[in-house]
């Protein structure tokens, strides 16, 4: 396989992850809105959701690497990587 080729290839797999995430998120918010419509407070639905994501990570990546990525959230919540409103002053 050719430089070239290799890198379309990867470009293509990207795509894929992308538009995977994207439809993941879709199903997410759609569920996030329902649960809401039925009276779950934000805070309880973001706990949950926190504990079932990370108990997923563990399970499949081990507990050390889901400790790895927590102590990296810190220094990405502080640079509003999980900002959706952002307000410019």
């Amino acid at each position: 396989m050719s430089e070239a080729t290799g890198n379309l290839a990867l470009r293509q797999d990207e795509m894929v992850i992308s538009e995977k995430k994207r439809v993941a998120l879709s199903y997410l918010i759609e569920a996030w809105d329902e649960a809401i419509a039925e009276g779950v407070d934000s805070e309880i639905l973001a706990h949950a959701a926190l504990f079932a994501a990370l108990s997923d990570l563990v399970t499949t990546y081990g507990e050390d690497a889901v400790a790895g990525l927590a102590e990296r959230l810190p220094e990405r919540i502080r640079s509003s990587e999980f900002t959706l409103e952002r307000v410019v002053q």
